[in-house]
């Protein structure tokens, strides 16, 4: 089954014009639960409690708070809040274009593949003049009542508009506390260099998967042919404290794989 355009817009620069229809890079595959009640095992729902009286309080009474760092709650309404959303538009703005690379990956939040709505011509001369200057440009517009900005590039022929975080999520790496202890001797860097080089492979995402959600998958299959189920836990092995023997145990084992 084909995906579905999830929105449209219109990439704007200078004088041109290129209408677009915007597609998820990626989807939710997480495994989703239901919760029953252990008695009777019908649904049950989540609901909003007042901790004083233990009434069920309905969403239309309730209203939003924002908790300060004193304490305070400062009271907002809906129609507040509303004012404050960006104005609706189709337009995608370029801000301007970068040298490859300029964006780092801290900054990439959520991809999204661009197809053609309506124009193949203009769609096509969007790719060719990406193709040509090599550059990544910077773009902001508006979807679903949230301002965005974001980084339009190709991958493999395809352009693609990927949500950047805003500066405010990106912790600066001078935040962090510099590590300590003694330094690697010439062995342990000699063994270490060697482990990369024997671990060095191209990146073949089909080789990766989400085992807790295969796992959970093959158990719910069993369950409903009505197989017995025997699980058997995974169990990690604890860290070597011994960083030589720790490398030289992984060189045997890699040695011994290849």
């Amino acid at each position: 089954m084909p995906p579905r355009a999830m929105w449209k817009g219109v990439i704007r620069f200078d004088d041109a014009d290129v209408p677009v229809k915007l597609y998820s890079a990626v989807q939710d595959r997480s495994v989703h639960f239901r919760l029953l009640h252990d008695k009777d095992r019908s649904p049950v729902k989540q609901a909003m409690i007042n901790p004083d009286t233990d009434e069920v309080v309905p969403y239309r009474e309730t209203q939003r708070a924002y908790p300060t760092d004193d304490g305070t709650l400062v009271l907002l309404s809906r129609e507040e809040l509303e004012a404050l959303e960006p104005e609706p538009s189709r337009d995608i703005e370029m801000i301007r274009f970068l040298p490859p690379k300029a964006i780092d990956h801290r900054w990439y939040d959520r991809p999204y593949y661009l197809g053609p709505d309506g124009s193949d011509e203009d769609y096509c001369a969007l790719i060719e003049a990406l193709d040509h200057t090599g550059k990544e440009g910077l773009a902001r517009w508006v979807m679903r009542k949230k301002a965005y900005i974001g980084a339009l590039r190709l991958y493999r022929g395809v352009p693609m508009l990927i949500s950047l975080r805003d500066n405010e999520q990106v912790i600066a790496m001078d935040a962090l506390e510099p590590p300590g202890g003694k330094a690697l001797d010439s062995k342990e860097l000699d063994m270490a260099r060697q482990l990369i080089d024997m671990l060095e492979a191209p990146f073949e995402p089909d080789s990766y998967r989400d085992e807790y959600r295969a796992r959970v998958l093959e158990l719910i299959e069993a369950k409903q042919r009505g197989d017995s189920v025997n699980i058997t836990p995974i169990r990690r092995r604890k860290p070597s404290d011994d960083l030589s023997k720790a490398l030289e145990a992984s060189l045997k084992k890699e040695r011994k794989r290849a």
